[in-house]
């Protein structure tokens, strides 16, 4: 992505805002000065916030999904249809059907509508109807296309919003705070920045500014497709080549595999031999402690009993006393 320079945005007229008495005081950090009862932009933000809000989109075009480009002011519609054609986004340049992102599933019928229409005209049918059904078909199609034609292709909610004017485009940025849909946004001196995810500090009004801003970011979508088709690319190139790979070297994997090196492995699994955890588990040998418990045998209190025996040597000298 090429880095956007002051001087350029300077020549496009991004930092003109509107007049002093019509501003919002929640873009005061975004703007400059006030000259001739106009407030002016720091164009030097207004650079820094390009940036941050391509690298972001650039992201959201990488990853697969698309970006949903809304402008219905004079001045931008042509201008959005072109940058957002190149890049093959869906956008919205004239009225903002409500619905459009809660109701997603009813619009998408009146774009399945418009298809079946087309396939009327392709196998013949539309012309077996009357004159008048025909002309009445013909402009459902016309009003369809008006409305809907650009996001026929957009079959599921898009992954972010960038919104020319945010005060115009009120219920758009509604509709996407509520779906939790980031919003990318230029916004002027009398909008509210607080209504948007990314904000870029610019004159909404001045078709080369409008020009100017839109080219910085589309550039940055195209960069992230180019980067998702490469790494497209590559993964598929990947695939090619392990599919190409000859199925001669899948073989020699077979055959350096011999049944021999794999015998071993039933050598090396003598399990049974880890088993003689059964010789160390004899606790019964440790569990002698039966023998250790003879305090039966120290308890022979019955030795103690010849005490009885030891008194007779008393009464032995009575008798002698006596035979004397």
């Amino acid at each position: 992505m090429a880095k956007i320079e002051v001087k350029e945005l300077l020549d496009a007229g991004v930092h003109f805002g509107h007049l002093t008495r019509k501003w919002d005081p929640n873009m005061a950090p975004y703007v400059y000065m006030e000259r001739n009862g106009i407030h002016i932009i720091n164009l030097y933000k207004t650079a820094a916030k390009i940036e941050e809000a391509s690298e972001a989109m650039s992201k959201i075009a990488a990853s697969g999904r698309k970006i949903l480009f809304v402008a219905t002011k004079k001045q931008a519609k042509d201008i959005v249809a072109e940058k957002a054609g190149n890049v093959n986004m869906p956008y919205i340049t004239e009225r903002w059907p409500g619905g459009m992102l809660t109701n997603f599933v009813t619009i998408r019928k009146a774009v399945k509508k418009m298809a079946f229409i087309d396939r009327m005209k392709k196998d013949g049918t539309f012309m077996t109807l009357s004159k008048k059904e025909r002309l009445q078909v013909d402009r459902l199609r016309a009003k369809l296309e008006k409305n809907l034609g650009s996001i026929s292709e957009m079959t599921r909610l898009p992954g972010a919003l960038f919104v020319v004017d945010i005060k115009r485009e009120h219920i758009a940025i509604k509709e996407a705070q509520k779906l939790n849909i980031p919003i990318f946004a230029m916004v002027d001196t009398n909008s509210d920045p607080r209504q948007v995810d990314y904000v870029i500090p610019s004159n909404d009004d001045a078709s080369k500014s409008i020009d100017k801003i839109l080219t910085a970011v589309t550039d940055a979508v195209a960069s992230g497709l180019a980067e998702r088709k490469a790494e497209k690319d590559g993964g598929d190139k990947a695939a090619t080549k392990e599919a190409a790979a000859p199925a001669k070297e899948a073989a020699p994997a077979k055959e350096a595999a011999p049944a021999k090196e794999a015998a071993p492995v039933a050598e090396t699994a003598p399990v049974a031999e880890a088993a003689p955890v059964a010789e160390t588990a004899p606790v019964v040998e440790t569990a002698p402690v039966v023998e250790t418990a003879p305090v039966v045998e120290t308890a022979p209190v019955v030795e103690a009993a010849p005490v009885k025996e030891a008194a007779p040597a008393k009464k032995a000298p009575e008798a002698s006393q006596e035979e004397e």
